[in-house]
């Protein structure tokens, strides 16, 4: 399991390496040709570049920008003429809030219904969940925000719309703590668990019905264990695996998502600020973003990757079964004498 740690991390850090020099390809040789001179953004690449002071060859300016980055300097927005690492620090923590709540709820609501469709095919709660699955997988999130709001919000009134309370605030302020901080995440926490809940639903039946025909579930019948315990000892903790593998594979699709999420609800999030940076040119916190949402998505993925191989330790039995079967076959070529040619 330690060596299979260990190859994600190098492969996150290779990623790391190849997400930085990609960025500095982008915002620092191409923004330099004709074309980009010609719309007016020739200057912000040279004013990005006189922040970083980069001189000298293509590998030193390399260098002295993986530096600047090492130190969490992404210089200095041209919008706010704060420090970009600062302007991203400050919206990350919605972004994360709005993931991570969102991916409770939604795995909250995706478990139950994926378990009793399972154990009850073909039944009216089967086939209201594909309803489900094609309405999610279809609708915009941006036109689910905009019906949450008006039936949740401006109708039933039963959460508020729009704005953002800090959970660390003081409860007395007008908008601060906990219950206020969770009161406004609601809706946006809404949106998106509907987006995700269809197809992890329908996932997670897929892998129940599968299970429940093989013969380890059978045996534990055999044995006289009741339904109840079959589910919960053996069908369940397999099944949960191809979801824990999707939601690693689904980071990146999160970040694209909450951008729509928080444009509808006025978040203050990473989304928000990346659509506010790109239309006003600030290419210091455009590069943050770009770079910061990479390396997160990356280290994510390998996060995800290694809870999967905890929950499923024959991941890393199977992958060194297969290196020793390999190297038995080298062993197997290496040693069969050459076949000798039929003389006449």
């Amino acid at each position: 399991m330690l060596l299979f740690i260990a190859r994600r991390l190098v492969w996150a850090g290779v990623l790391a390496v190849v997400i930085t020099l990609v960025t500095f390809v982008i915002f620092f040789m191409v923004p330099n040709n004709g074309a980009t001179l010609r719309v007016g953004r020739g200057s912000l690449a040279r004013s990005l570049q006189t922040q970083f002071s980069l001189q000298g060859s293509l590998p030193e300016q390399y260098a002295k920008f993986v530096g600047h980055l090492l130190n969490g300097d992404f210089g200095r927005s041209t919008r706010t003429r704060d420090q970009a690492s600062d302007v991203i620090r400050n919206a990350l923590p919605v972004t994360a809030s709005l993931i991570i709540g969102g991916t409770l709820m939604f795995l909250l609501i995706a478990i139950p219904i994926g378990i009793l469709s399972a154990l009850r095919p073909r039944s009216r709660l089967d086939k209201a969940s594909m309803v489900f699955v094609l309405i999610g997988v279809s609708v915009h999130p941006v036109w689910l925000a905009f019906v949450f709001s008006y039936v949740f919000g401006a109708k039933l009134h039963w959460f508020p719309v729009g704005d953002y309370c800090n959970f660390f605030a003081d409860p007395h302020d007008h908008c601060g703590g906990a219950v206020d901080w969770a009161r406004h995440m609601m809706l946006p926490w809404l949106t998106y668990a509907f987006l995700f809940a269809a197809l992890y639903a329908r996932m997670l039946r897929a892998s129940i019905i599968e299970l429940l025909d093989d013969d380890f579930v059978r045996t534990a019948y055999a044995k006289g264990a009741g339904s109840a315990r079959v589910i919960r000892k053996h069908v369940l903790p397999n099944a949960v695996l191809p979801m824990v593998a999707m939601l690693g594979m689904d980071i990146g699709v999160a970040f694209a998502g909450s951008l729509f999420i928080e444009s509808a609800y006025g978040l203050p999030g990473i989304g928000q600020l990346l659509y506010a940076s790109a239309t006003a040119s600030d290419l210091p916190v455009v590069m943050g973003v770009m770079i910061v949402v990479s390396i997160a998505v990356a280290f994510c993925t390998v996060f995800a990757d290694v809870v999967a191989c905890i929950l499923d330790p024959r991941t890393n039995l199977r992958s060194s079964r297969d290196r020793s079967a390999e190297r038995m076959l080298r062993k197997k070529r290496v040693g069969v004498p050459a076949r000798a040619t039929p003389t006449t």
